[in-house]
């Protein structure tokens, strides 16, 4: 298979402002900085880190998005410091009706939720990001699919919480959470694939697992250059179109 998991995409009304914000909170660099993109990444070009992309689109928030990032931490200390450096970067406390949990939520400078996770011991290896985290209301059946999409392995899984790690056991896992609320609207964090060959035998892969196409007049304009597709749950994703390498003519 030809295709990897390469970012998360997040739509927003000021790029650049959320993409500082969230490389000063993990410490990774802005890659890419342009009007219609920028990016941020960890600094380890071996990691298996997921790039994190932000989008110019006119936002209409309601609710809860489905789609969010857990970072790790070390200790109770250590939790505690990174969401004192979050505040001061910008972000706010946020009540989505967590009750009372060891982890803290809070929302960017934009209102999108993360979680900053009490220390885990499954986490310790991830770095910054511990997982991407997607609501579902079947979650094997999501992992499933995104396993097949993505290549990673389905390393745990069960009717509350599944999750994918790449099979060289680096970098967030990908994880899918049951919950009861059903998906509308277009979703403003996504995922992006990145295909290396036959983008049509990728799209043929894909609707045998099943994803469905979607009409390029229902997502913003920075995404239109590529192939965008939804997942059995209808949470959008991008298939970025193969990359000529110039290296050798």
């Amino acid at each position: 298979m030809s295709t990897r998991l390469a970012c998360v995409v997040f739509d927003a009304d000021r790029p650049r402002l959320v993409a500082d914000f969230w490389a000063e909170l993990l410490g990774w660099a802005v890659t890419i900085d342009r009007p219609e993109e920028v990016d941020v990444a960890a600094p380890d070009p071996d990691g298996a880190d997921l790039a994190l992309a932000f989008l110019p689109a006119t936002r209409a928030k309601h609710g809860k998005n489905r789609i969010h990032l857990d970072l790790a931490s070390r200790s109770i200390d250590h939790q505690r410091l990174q969401v004192d450096r979050a505040l001061s970067l910008g972000a706010r406390r946020v009540d989505i009706g967590q009750g009372a949990v060891p982890w803290v939520v809070l929302g960017d400078p934009e209102g999108n939720e993360f979680c900053v996770l009490e220390p885990r011991e499954e986490y310790v290896d991830t770095g910054a990001v511990a997982a991407v985290v997607v609501d579902t209301r079947d979650p094997l059946r999501l992992a499933q699919f995104w396993a097949t999409a993505s290549g990673w392995p389905v390393a745990h899984g069960g009717e509350r919480i599944a999750g994918l790690r790449s099979a060289t056991g680096l970098g967030s896992w990908l994880e899918f959470v049951r919950t009861p609320e059903e998906k509308s609207g277009r979703n403003l964090l996504h995922l992006n694939l990145a295909s290396f060959d036959d983008q049509a035998a990728e799209v043929a892969r894909l609707r045998a697992a099943g994803a469905t196409p979607i009409d390029r007049d229902s997502v913003p304009p920075a995404t239109a250059p590529t192939l965008t597709l939804a997942d059995p749950e209808a949470n959008e994703f991008c298939l970025l179109r193969p990359v000529r390498d110039h290296s050798t003519r």
